[in-house]
């Protein structure tokens, strides 16, 4: 039997951030795979550069993203996020932007302090019991003894 609680967000939980695109630097650099000849002129990729620490973000939301685990983010605080999914340079380079828009906000969330609680005591006995009937299945299992 599994419950569904759904959550809904509270205003406080989370910090409404824009990045701006000024704050951002990018570089059209050559897409990776294959094209042959005609990859030197339709690939195009742009590698995008956001340094947290001289962001106009919020010191918390900075300070999220500095922790974070990402792979993109460099030990200097710098976000490279590279994008070659499209065929033109602007699509691309929207998509850079909207991919750093989406780490941002994931950053900018706030997560719910968790309360500690104690289980109730018919879910400590039913779990007991499910262990109970566990053990004499494996119980049986045995070789038979005469």
């Amino acid at each position: 039997m599994s419950r569904h609680v759904s959550c809904v967000a509270e205003p406080s939980d989370f910090f409404m951030v824009i990045v701006d695109p000024n704050e951002a630097e990018f570089s059209a650099i050559r897409a990776q795979g294959p094209g042959g000849q005609n990859v030197n002129k339709v690939s195009n990729a742009v590698q995008l550069r956001f340094d947290i620490r001289a962001s106009s973000l919020p010191d918390a939301v900075k300070a999220r993203l500095l922790a974070l685990g990402d792979q993109r983010v460099s030990k200097d605080g710098v976000i490279v996020i590279k994008a070659q999914t499209a065929r033109s340079l602007e699509q691309n380079k929207a998509d850079a932007l909207a991919r750093l828009q989406a780490l941002v906000d994931a950053a900018a969330h706030v997560p719910k302090r968790r309360r500690a609680t104690k289980p109730t005591l018919g879910s400590q006995r039913r779990r007991l019991e499910g262990k109970a009937v566990r053990a004499g299945i494996k119980a049986g299992r045995g070789k038979v003894q005469e």
